[in-house]
């Protein structure tokens, strides 16, 4: 059996604690005991940011990704996110940037140098208020992955963003027409009413962890705001 090695730590804001592991080619993000992302199921990360790119109708797509992890959504967008596009990336823990430069370059490539990306350091209900006060553009998308489910498992302040206020202050981040797509690690009923509720137009996907429709099945929620 390959033993798990340590690599680095970091505390999240208002939170638990990250461990990133190495366990043979693979790489694990822990949060506490429990394990948040990793490299062998990643499938359903990726298709966060593609299916909500192909239900996308505009030339220069602008969206809003909370949380890097290990990357996957956004170089998922990437691959797909035409010229012009720009994918921003709300982190809230600036280890994940060392560890993406460092233990993860080789997965990481060259994403974080691409023009049509940004990551900020920062709260992405910050970046969120900062569209709905007109500080910034609306999105046309806003991509959440920063729980496993809408509950603010990682951090306590995460659970504003799922709340009625919290899901009606996405709404109006997006412009017209706009997506906001909500990965789940299990499906969430009650979540899904509060969607409709706002008046979204709420589409739910289950996906596979892994590409060859094994693994664990996740959620995808796709809400679209009305024009």
């Amino acid at each position: 059996m390959l033993p798990r090695e340590t690599l680095a730590t970091a505390r999240i804001p208002g939170g638990d604690m990250l461990t990133l592991i190495s366990h043979g080619r693979d790489f694990v993000i822990m949060l506490g005991r429990d394990e948040l992302m990793g490299t062998r199921m990643r499938f359903s990360e990726e298709q966060l940011a593609q299916l909500t790119l192909e239900r996308l109708d505009t030339p220069r797509p602008r969206l809003l990704i909370g949380g890097y992890g290990m990357g996957f959504t956004f170089r998922a967008a990437l691959a797909q996110l035409p010229e012009g596009g720009r994918a921003v990336v709300a982190e809230v823990v600036p280890e994940i940037l060392e560890w993406a430069k460092g233990p993860l370059a080789t997965l990481t490539g060259d994403c974080l140098d691409d023009p049509r990306g940004e990551i900020v350091i920062a709260d992405v209900a910050a970046l969120v208020d900062d569209a709905v006060d007109g500080t910034t553009e609306r999105y046309d998308a806003i991509l959440l992955d920063v729980d496993n489910g809408p509950d603010g498992i990682v951090r306590e302040g995460n659970e504003r963003l799922y709340t009625r206020t919290g899901i009606a202050r996405l709404r109006d981040a997006l412009a017209p027409d706009g997506l906001l797509a909500v990965w789940s690690a299990a499906p969430d009923h009650k979540f899904a009413r509060r969607l409709k509720d706002a008046g979204f137009a709420v589409e739910e996907r289950t996906v596979r962890a892994r590409p060859n429709n094994k693994g664990p099945r996740h959620t995808i929620w796709f809400a679209r705001r009305p024009r």
